[in-house]
Formats: structure tokens, C-alpha cells, sequence
């Protein structure tokens, strides 16, 4: 079951090990939520917007995936997802 409360609860059900699907169902759910506000963010192409935009999710990733330790090839793999969600954000924003 999809549930953004489970650290909140008490027993097993915290420590619950998530389904393959769950798993997949929460990227793909965080992938839709981060796609339609850059959308929303980008319809209007603004250069420095954009930049800004991915200056800070590059800032971001690098303390998180820093934190995460994960390897430089994760970390580059992982940014370079995140800057492919972004760039199809301002393609599909621009389309519209």
C-alpha cells in the first residue's frame, strides 16, 4: 500500500519492507508531481529561471547523494536523470 504516513506508524508496519510495485509506484508518482510543477513553473521559457532551476537541483543532489554516499558514478548517473527530467520539463512546457 502507497503510504506517505508509514514512518508514522507504530509496530511492524514501520519497519514494513516496501513492494517491488511500491517502490515503483512512488518514483513514478514523484516523477509525475516534479515534472507537472516544472511544467507549470516553465511555460513561459525564461532563460535564468531555467538556469537557477537547475543550479539548485545540481546544489541539491550533490548534498543529498553526499549524504546518501553514494559512489561518483551514482551520483553522476543520478544527476544526469534529473537533469533529462529537467530538460523534457521545458521541452514539453515550451510545446504547449
Amino acid at each position: 500500500m502507497l503510504s506517505t504516513d508509514r514512518d508514522f506508524k507504530a509496530g511492524g508496519e514501520r519497519f514494513a519492507i516496501p513492494t517491488q510495485g511500491e517502490v515503483e509506484g512512488k518514483l513514478m508518482v514523484s516523477e509525475l508531481v516534479a515534472v507537472a510543477c516544472l511544467q507549470e513553473l516553465l511555460k513561459k521559457e525564461h532563460a535564468p529561471v531555467i538556469e537557477r532551476v537547475r543550479r539548485r537541483i545540481l546544489r541539491d543532489l550533490k548534498h543529498r547523494c553526499c549524504s546518501l554516499k553514494l559512489c561518483p558514478h551514482d551520483e553522476k548517473a543520478t544527476a544526469d536523470y534529473a537533469l533529462q527530467i529537467l530538460k523534457s520539463a521545458v521541452r514539453e512546457a515550451g510545446s504547449r
